[in-house]
C-alpha cells in the first residue's frame, strides 16, 4: 500500500539541493559523525580550520570558508551528544547564499567519521544509508544440497548451506532396487521438508524479506514445490524461479544475477498498480484525476487528493512541497521511479506529477 513518505521526501529534497551545489574553491564543508563518536571529535578539526582561516587576511576567497566553518560550529554547538544513528552537517556559500543542511534523524546508522571541505559536498556516506533498498531471500535447491542467502542492493550474503543425503540413482535390478528407490524417495522428501522448514524460519518469519527467488534445475524445483511440506505463505513470497546449477555461494550469486529484472519489476509493483489506476481513469472519465503541477495544486487547494503520484525525475523541492501538502491533508503519496516504461511515460505525458482524486473538481 502507499505509505507516508514525508521523511523520505525531506531527505530527497535536501540531498537534491546538496547534489546540485558547487563552488569555485574548496569552501563547501562536509561533516559526518557516526554513533559512538563524540561531538568533540567532530568539533576539533572545525575549530582548528576556523582559527587558521580567521588569522589569515580576510580576502574574498577566505570569507566563504569562514562563513561555512562558523555555521558548522554553530550547528555542532546544538548537540551535547551524537544522535542515535549519527549526525551529518553540510554547509557552504552557494551562489552567494549560505546553504546549511543537517541530518540528525537518519533511518540507518552512519559508519564513518568524516570532515572535509571541497568544491562539492561529499554525500557518499549519506546516500548509501538513505537509499530505499529491498531485501530478497535467495534459495537454491538441488539434489545434492541447498543454499540460503539474502540479496540487498548489490550485495549477496550467504546465510547457510548444507548437503543432502539423497543418493544417486541405482543401476541394480530386482527387489533390492525397488527397496533402494523407496528409501531414496523417502530421503528426498525428508531433505525437501528440511529445506522447507529452514526456508520458513529464514525468510517467511522475517518481515524484512520482500520476496524469495527460487533456483535449481527445473525438475528439482518442481518436485520441491509439489512434495515438500511448505508453509502456506511460501507461494505468495516466491517472485520467480530460475535455472541454477549449484547449491553454493556461486549458485546464490548466479540466482541474484539472473533474477535482477524480476527484482526490479517487483520493486516497481506498487507504482505500477497506482499508475495503472491513474491511466485507467485518464481513459475512462478523466474527472477524478489531476496531472501537472497546476492541476494537482488546485486539487490540493480543494482537499480533493486521495493519492498523489510524484516521479523521481522531479527536483526534490517540488517533491517535498507536493508530498508535504498531501500528507497534511490525510492523503497518501507514491514515488514513481522513472526507470521503467510506465514511469517514463508518466514523466513524458503528465510532467511526472499526478493525483487520484476523492471527488471531481471544477
Amino acid at each position: 500500500m502507499p505509505v507516508d513518505t514525508h521523511a523520505e521526501y525531506d531527505r530527497r529534497a535536501q540531498l537534491d539541493r546538496l547534489k546540485n551545489a558547487s563552488a569555485d574553491e574548496d569552501v563547501l564543508v562536509s561533516i559526518v559523525v557516526p554513533p559512538g563518536e563524540s561531538i568533540g571529535a567532530a568539533r576539533k578539526p572545525v575549530e582548528t580550520d576556523y582559527a587558521e582561516a580567521t588569522k589569515r587576511d580576510e580576502q574574498t576567497l577566505d570569507a566563504p570558508l569562514i562563513d561555512a566553518l562558523e555555521a558548522a560550529r554553530q550547528e555542532l554547538a546544538d548537540y551535547d551528544e551524537v544522535p542515535e544513528n549519527g549526525l551529518a552537517i553540510y554547509t557552504g556559500v552557494v551562489d552567494g547564499d549560505l546553504l546549511t543542511v543537517v541530518f540528525d534523524d537518519l533511518p540507518l546508522a552512519l559508519d564513518e567519521l568524516l570532515y572535509e571541505h571541497h568544491n562539492e559536498f561529499n554525500l557518499e556516506p549519506l546516500t548509501a544509508i538513505t537509499e530505499d533498498e529491498s531485501t530478497y531471500g535467495l534459495l537454491v535447491v538441488e539434489r545434492g544440497g541447498a543454499a540460503f542467502g539474502r540479496y540487498e542492493g548489490e550485495t549477496v550474503d550467504v546465510i547457510d548451506s548444507f548437503d543432502s543425503d539423497v543418493p544417486g540413482k541405482s543401476s541394480a535390478g530386482g527387489q533390492s532396487a525397488e527397496r533402494f528407490e523407496r528409501d531414496r524417495e523417502r530421503q528426498k522428501r525428508e531433505f525437501f521438508d528440511e529445506v522447507a522448514d529452514r526456508a520458513t524460519r529464514t525468510f517467511l518469519d522475517d518481515d524484512a524479506v520482500d520476496g524469495i527467488l527460487l533456483g535449481g534445475t527445473t525438475g528439482t524445483v518442481e518436485r520441491f514445490r509439489e512434495e515438500a511440506d511448505l508453509d502456506h505463505r511460501f507461494d505468495d513470497h516466491v517472485i520467480g524461479e530460475f535455472s541454477v546449477e549449484y547449491a553454493s555461494e556461486q549458485g546464490l550469486r548466479q540466482l541474484a544475477e539472473t533474477g535482477q529484472q524480476t527484482i526490479e519489476d517487483q520493486d516497481h509493483e506498487n507504482a505500477r498498480e497506482i499508475l495503472s489506476e491513474f491511466f485507467d481513469r485518464v481513459q475512462n472519465d478523466g474527472e477524478t484525476i489531476a496531472y501537472g503541477m497546476d492541476e494537482v495544486d488546485d486539487a490540493l487547494e480543494y482537499d480533493a487528493v486521495e493519492t498523489v503520484l510524484i516521479s523521481t525525475a522531479l527536483e526534490g523541492t517540488a517533491i517535498q512541497s507536493v508530498g508535504d501538502r498531501a500528507v497534511e491533508q490525510g492523503g497518501e503519496t507514491v514515488i514513481v521511479p522513472d526507470n521503467f516504461a510506465d514511469g517514463s511515460r508518466f514523466v513524458d505525458a503528465f510532467d511526472g506529477v499526478g493525483a487520484l482524486l476523492r471527488f471531481p473538481i471544477e
